[in-house]
């Protein structure tokens, strides 16, 4: 499978990284884009996977993944379905808040923060007023202080930082589940 970034993605990699992205663009003659990563002097080691971090645990729930580019959609999805889970997409909010009216036993809405008409956090309170007991599990690309700046202020929301391992997203969804 092909994976296509995101802007807010690449950015959150970059950001994370220590680096930095140029950006130029020109009316009719396009954009480029350069990113600027530090120089390292070794090849790193890969960490050591420890025995509580092999595999997560799965389940049967229902979860509601919200997520606007296809390929992060189709990943997610294809990571909880092996993991045993029942996983209702949705590419746009519009679409969240009609699978929400339509199956009220969604126990996880698992959302991106950043969505096209309206943020993660609106469409979880949209969401909880269909499913009141529904978790709530927030993913983005960008760097916490730029959720900050962009509003977002939910104190102990759960939150998983793309990119994401398989691994990973598997256990944060069991965690948030369990909690």
């Amino acid at each position: 499978m092909r994976l296509r970034l995101g802007l807010s993605t690449v950015y959150g990699i970059v950001k994370q990284s220590g680096g930095n992205i140029w950006v130029y663009s020109e009316p009719g003659k396009g954009t480029s884009f350069k990113v600027y990563l530090p120089r390292v002097a070794t090849a790193a080691e890969p960490l050591p996977v420890s025995r509580d971090q092999e595999t997560a645990k799965g389940g049967a729930e229902t979860i509601l993944l919200v997520e606007d580019e296809d390929a992060v959609r189709a990943l997610a999805r294809k990571i909880l379905e092996s993991r045993g889970y029942q996983v209702l997409e949705a590419s746009s909010c519009a679409h969240a808040i009609e699978i929400g009216r339509r199956n009220g036993a969604i126990e996880l809405l698992l959302t991106d923060m950043v969505l096209p008409g309206m943020g993660g956090s609106e469409i979880a309170s949209r969401i909880r007023e269909l499913a009141p007991r529904v978790k709530v599990l927030y993913t983005s690309g960008y760097t916490d202080d730029v959720i900050v700046r962009l509003g977002f202020t939910e104190k102990g929301a759960a939150f998983l930082e793309k990119p994401f391992t398989p691994e990973a997203l598997a256990r944060k969804v069991r965690e948030v589940l369990d909690s």
